[in-house]
């Protein structure tokens, strides 16, 4: 395992990623983005201790556990600036017009420090698949190719797949990434109030089923 950070929250905080593995498709798992959503925490978490290990995989996979460090340190679905991070992404489709506070967007697209960061990672590392680890009710929101992964994701845990959420999400991650620039994008909702009991004994194996699809289908990343 190698560590390193991508960049700093509102606070000053380093954004940690955690890589493994060093052939393969690349992969992004990302954990944390909305800070009152521990399960995602958790699950994220429960990789990295896992794969501290061993790690199975032909994949080159990165952990950003807690992308909204000062959220989840506060307990808060926003940043210090009270911005929601998937709201902020650079999409063409992104507005100021919400339909709550909590869905704040920023001042404009890609105002915020963790966001820049991403955007930054992204635009190098170029990795084919990411995996936004959420929690609400149980749903995989597939944007872009990756159907497959959700399947095996499915296979264990029988959450429902959909290309939808079901309402507007301008300047989110699965827009910027999955529709906009073809990096398929699942963003997997994971039951909120499960324990991490639960979590780390459903979920964690879920996400393993799901990379070994993607060590078989994806091509790898330059």
């Amino acid at each position: 395992m190698k560590t390193s950070v991508i960049g700093k929250s509102v606070s000053g905080l380093p954004l940690i990623a955690h890589q493994f593995g060093r052939e393969g498709a690349k992969i992004l798992i990302l954990g944390g983005v909305h800070g009152d959503e521990p399960e995602g925490v958790w699950a994220a978490l429960g990789l990295i201790g896992v794969w501290k290990e061993s790690f199975p995989f032909k994949l080159r996979v990165t952990v950003v556990p807690q992308f909204n460090v000062d959220g989840v340190l506060n307990k808060e679905r926003l940043n210090l600036n009270g911005v929601d991070l998937n709201r902020n992404m650079p999409t063409n489709d992104w507005s100021q017009d919400v339909a709550e506070p909590r869905y704040n967007p920023g001042p404009e697209a890609n105002s915020e420090p963790e966001t820049k960061a991403l955007v930054t990672w992204l635009e190098k590392e170029k990795p084919s698949l990411i995996i936004s680890l959420h929690s609400w009710k149980p749903v995989l929101n597939t944007n872009g190719n990756c159907q497959p992964e959700a399947q095996a994701i499915r296979d264990r845990t029988n959450y429902e797949i959909k290309d939808s959420i079901g309402y507007p999400t301008p300047g989110c991650l699965g827009t910027y990434c999955g529709l906009e620039r073809d990096v398929p994008t699942l963003t997997y909702e994971i039951e909120r109030g499960l324990n991490i009991h639960n979590v780390l004994n459903i979920h964690v194996p879920a996400v393993q089923e799901a990379l070994k699809v993607s060590e078989q289908t994806r091509q790898k990343s330059l």
